[in-house]
């Protein structure tokens, strides 16, 4: 290897050294016991006893999901604009640019969507919350065929697109990790492949026999860890590029090569900010001690409950030899006297509970999810008055959350900026495919035209649904008992599968009305 690939090793070690410093355990092995505490494997490693119930009430199970779909409950807009460029503009040139923008939003819809970018953002948050950060990883898929092709007789193919992974925290490495992202030195990304698929692709970037020798060293029950620098190399002028090399711990997979890219394809979200640094806090790791707390005191509620309900049998083995099955009816010989039959056989008196306990179990969860921000009128167990209360009650139970939703829409604002990179490098000259609301449509795309523009990208929430079924109807029957909407306003905007014959009803009503009316 050169001296910038034989590097690469140390610098890997060093970050993780630092991964491994970040709070009492380190981030990788806080982030696998978040993991089971998330999914409710709370009583690993305990020594209980096996006959023992172990019981579980997953409150942190409760509040994650509660404020992950809180996040993705509002349809997000992701967006272009130029810098310079009026929405508004009234001159041809400009007209043009704005054009081109709304295709590119448009194509952002349909890529979108082909990549299923609802279900990666849902893995993205779940990471987030469980190790404190999520990583969306952007590359170049060469292989992938566009259905479009580069002559009119369609013999040479068009191929490459987009692609996306959710990354582990665990697996990347920051030069600086009290920088931000798009301003570090380097960033290093951590696989484990299998050996095959290594040597594979070595061969493919013209590996000889000695480097393959030495991946083959590297394989460790039949796979290799591969590591992969980006890095930003200066141009004369001021400007930068993202370079790419990837290495195994001895030998180079692929030489260092210019990506063409002004961004690094990664895209950050941090659950909770952690001062400066730009790993995440994950609140599970400070929820753990209370849901420790509800499961013993739950498990010992149960127990007590068990051992009251039925008690531990003691016999007398010399009165009772061959023992008791316990089933109803059984028949015992017992020889002596009437003072050996009685304690022949008793119960074990059930240790005395406290008669409060039940409360302090029950304020321990309430104050648990209320201090989270996920409390009874977040979660819908609570019954307001009225729907006007249950509005306002709402919306202030999900005030906590719309900081996370912010750091969530600039994450989707990064996404957009780096595939925005993607497609002025890679795309050339092709047709792309756009989308809005439900159409489909192609049309042609010249990276040329976007050369010299500075283009933003923006998200922004549409309208929420907020409520469920039951509580807009509620909402919707108070409004029409106050006289603010008719019956077929009731009628019309009642939730989805909450009524059957909806318009026909719609249509009694309205033929009733205008018969009422006179017409």
């Amino acid at each position: 290897m050169n001296d910038i690939d034989a590097n690469i090793w140390n610098e890997y070690e060093t970050a993780r050294r630092f991964q491994n410093s970040i709070g009492r355990r380190g981030l990788a092995e806080q982030a696998r016991i978040n993991e089971r505490f998330f999914i409710g494997d709370q009583w690993h490693g305990a020594k209980c006893g096996k006959d023992r119930p172990l019981v579980r009430h997953n409150v942190i199970k409760r509040i994650g999901e509660y404020k992950m779909s809180q996040i993705l409950n509002d349809p997000v807009t992701v967006g272009f604009k130029a810098e310079g460029i009026s929405d508004i503009a009234e001159d041809a040139d400009s007209k043009t640019i704005g054009e081109r923008l709304q295709n590119l939003n448009k194509h952002f819809n349909a890529l979108a969507e082909r990549l299923k970018l609802q279900a990666i953002n849902e893995q993205v948050l779940r990471n987030a919350y469980i190790s404190g950060t999520g990583v969306l990883y952007t590359y170049w898929d060469s292989s992938r065929f566009t259905g479009d092709y580069a002559d009119a007789q369609k013999t040479v193919p068009i191929r490459g697109d987009i692609a996306c992974e959710v990354l582990d925290i665990a697996d990347v490495y920051f030069a600086d990790p009290y920088c931000d992202l798009q301003k570090q030195p380097y960033i290093i990304l951590k696989t484990s492949r299998r050996a095959e698929d290594v040597l594979s692709l070595a061969r493919h970037y013209g590996a000889d026999e000695i480097t393959l020798q030495r991946l083959s060293e590297d394989s460790t029950d039949g796979k290799i860890t591969v590591l992969t620098k980006l890095y930003q190399e200066y141009r004369a002028d001021g400007s930068y590029t993202i370079k790419s090399v990837t290495v195994s711990e001895h030998a180079v997979v692929r030489s260092n090569f210019d990506t063409g890219l002004t961004l690094y394809p990664l895209a950050v979200f941090a659950w909770e900010k952690r001062g400066g640094l730009i790993y995440g806090e994950s609140e599970i790791t400070y929820l753990i001690p209370n849901q420790i707390a509800i499961n013993r005191m739950l498990t010992a509620n149960v127990w007590a409950t068990m051992t009251s309900g039925m008690p531990m049998m003691i016999i007398n083995g010399d009165l009772v030899p061959n023992g008791v099955s316990n089933e109803p009816g059984q028949i015992l010989k017992i020889y002596g006297g009437k003072e050996e039959m009685d304690s022949a056989i008793r119960y074990a008196a059930p240790p005395d509970f406290t008669a409060n306990f039940s409360e302090h179990l029950e304020s321990l969860i309430h104050n648990t999810l209320t201090q989270s921000g996920a409390n009874e009128v977040a979660l819908g167990d609570s019954t307001p008055q009225n729907a006007s209360a249950l509005a306002t009650m709402r919306n202030a139970a999900i005030m906590p959350v719309k900081i996370i939703k912010n750091r969530y829409y600039t994450f989707l604002e990064d996404v957009a900026r780096i595939w925005a990179d993607f497609w002025l490098k890679y795309y050339g000259a092709r047709m792309i495919e756009i989308k809005e609301d439900s159409n489909t449509a192609y049309v042609p795309f010249l990276s040329e035209d976007y050369q010299g523009m500075a283009i933003h990208s923006y998200a922004c929430a549409g309208g929420s649904k907020g409520y469920s079924d039951r509580e807009s109807y509620e909402i919707l029957k108070e409004l029409f008992e106050k006289g603010a909407i008719s019956k077929a306003q009731l009628i019309e905007r009642i939730p989805d599968g909450m009524l059957a014959d909806r318009e026909k009803l719609l249509a009694e009503i309205r033929g009733q009305e205008a018969k009422d009316d006179g017409i």
